[in-house]
């Protein structure tokens, strides 16, 4: 398995939403953008990211072949033994990153932080092999990132903060309905559209924000704007439309991070999280987001 192949199996695009994500866990736990602690996590959380993403092609070998068989494993670049061993290796090893960046800290013990990556490398695991005609899979798709968040403040905290615990539901409305979509995108259309009104709540959320905190409306705006592009293209349903709305919607998590971390007064991290929705669009031109 050379760089390349490496690079698209794991959709490295898509992992700047990851580190926004980390960032929320942290800073709305009480950690800062200075930690020492939050380079380990972010490599740690994209080693989990980029395993799932090797082992849902390794699973989805024999779909793929009938499918997308451009895709490296039916096209025959690489075997799906070897993306099999390479996912479960990444896993592994954002467990022990994991388990490193929570040691160490005064009155806040590790294993919750490490128990968290256990479930997270679980719930990925079952999505990645369980996910093809599985109604459920939107909810776990949505738990994968829900633990991410959670994985991270819990490397600070052994309590989590309400805050945490809301931005939590939040990211995990946008991937249900997210998920939904992005599990018809091979079909190029989209059925039922009723699960997108799980995208409403984040906006609902940011709403409510925002009357406390006027600076969450230019991230409530922009997020708002994703979701209307994004609900533009699934309603024209031209030829790639559905799978354009797709990678929108992934880059929007970063959006909606910072809308989140705005919304706690963290304005500088709420800015990084925007630069990663935009480093996350201009990177999925160089590499598919799906």
């Amino acid at each position: 398995m050379n760089l390349s192949l490496a690079v698209r199996l794991g959709r490295i695009s898509n992992l700047p939403t990851v580190w926004t994500n980390v960032l929320v866990g942290v800073v709305l736990a009480g950690g800062k953008l200075t930690d020492p602690r939050l380079a380990l996590l972010l490599l740690a959380l994209s080693l989990f990211y980029v395993g799932g993403m090797f082992l849902n092609d390794a699973f989805d070998h024999g779909f793929d072949a009938k499918h997308r068989p451009e895709r490296p494993i039916p096209s025959g670049q690489v075997s799906a033994r070897e993306v099999f061993i390479a996912g479960f290796g990444l896993l592994a090893l954002g467990m022990a990153g994991v388990m490193l960046a929570s040691r160490g800290q005064t009155g806040v013990h590790s294993w919750p932080a490490f128990a968290s990556s256990v479930a997270l490398a679980a719930a990925i695991v079952y999505y990645d092999a369980h996910h093809k005609d599985n109604p459920l899979s939107p909810l776990i798709m949505g738990l994968c990132r829900v633990l991410v968040v959670l994985t991270a403040a819990l490397t600070l905290t052994s309590t989590l903060p309400t805050v945490v615990l809301v931005a939590a539901v939040a990211l995990l409305c946008h991937l249900i309905g997210l998920t939904y979509i992005a599990k018809q995108e091979h079909l190029d259309r989209i059925g039922s559209l009723w699960p997108l009104c799980f995208l409403a709540l984040p906006v609902a959320y940011g709403l409510a924000l925002s009357l406390s905190t006027p600076a969450v409306w230019p991230a409530l705006a922009l997020y708002v704007c994703v979701l209307v592009y994004s609900l533009y293209l699934l309603r024209r349903r031209g030829r790639g439309d559905v799978p354009r709305a797709v990678v929108t919607l992934i880059a929007g998590m970063s959006v909606l991070d910072s809308m989140m971390l705005a919304g706690s007064g963290h304005f500088i991290a709420a800015l990084v999280a925007v630069a990663a929705f935009l480093l996350t669009l201009a990177l999925q031109r160089w590499v598919s987001g799906t």
